[in-house]
């Protein structure tokens, strides 16, 4: 499962990696985590408002910053 955060890497993109690691190792998944931080990436996926969670290049989640419970529920 590959995982990414799209962000310019402030605080909430940082806030949003750690609560999908945390939610990634309680669902028991293996899981790579990727910082997408390139602008243009970034609205390739569509997303507007950061920080954004793409799960298995899936956009699952944008302008917000899910808890780690929230994420485990997408995954």
């Amino acid at each position: 499962m590959i995982i990414k955060i799209l962000g310019s890497g402030c605080k909430k993109c940082i806030a949003l990696g750690e609560n999908a690691k945390v939610a990634a190792a309680a669902a028991g998944k293996e899981a790579e985590i990727v910082k997408v931080t390139d602008f243009a990436e970034i609205a390739a996926y569509g997303v507007m408002s950061t920080p954004g969670l793409v799960v298995d290049e899936k956009v699952v989640s944008t302008g917000k910053v899910l808890s780690a419970e929230e994420i485990g529920r997408l995954l």
